[in-house]
């Protein structure tokens, strides 16, 4: 699995209009499943991403975890990570998982996400969606598993 972990002061996700999801401060994340990802691989990205220590301690480090601060997450889920832009001017997503494995992955990876105390809301999974942020710092990480 890819994804993009962004540090936030808010992010809201909508569809036609109307806000699905939103968080406070915390971590907005762009996932993308990719063939031949299991369970095992979001499982292990949740855990990675919920204690990846991207937010500043007393000290102004970047030493606390979304965990550590009490802070919520936003998963959307972003097939366009799969994207190669090896040849050509159009990429291709043919390493993507297809829909039915990426939407059972992706949520498979939210779940593990809030079993590791995050809380989380959501996108909507295949929709066209405007995803709104505040990028805290900025901080944007990407991760794979």
């Amino acid at each position: 699995m890819k994804a993009v972990v962004q540090r936030v002061s808010e992010a809201r996700v909508e569809v036609a209009g109307e806000v699905v999801g939103r968080c406070g401060p915390g971590l907005l994340v762009l996932v993308c499943a990719m063939r031949g990802d299991g369970e095992a691989n979001a499982e292990a990205l949740a855990t990675r991403i919920a204690k990846l220590r991207i937010f500043r301690d007393d000290a102004g480090r970047m030493n606390r975890s979304v965990h550590d601060t009490g802070g919520e997450a936003l998963v959307v889920s972003q097939f366009t990570l799969a994207a190669d832009t090896t040849s050509g001017n159009r990429p291709g997503f043919s390493a993507a998982a297809g829909p039915d494995d990426g939407e059972r992955l992706y949520l498979h990876f939210v779940e593990a996400l809030r079993a590791a105390g995050v809380p989380v809301e959501t996108g909507r999974f295949g929709a066209d969606m405007a995803v709104h942020l505040v990028n805290d710092g900025p901080v944007t990480i990407p991760m794979e598993r």
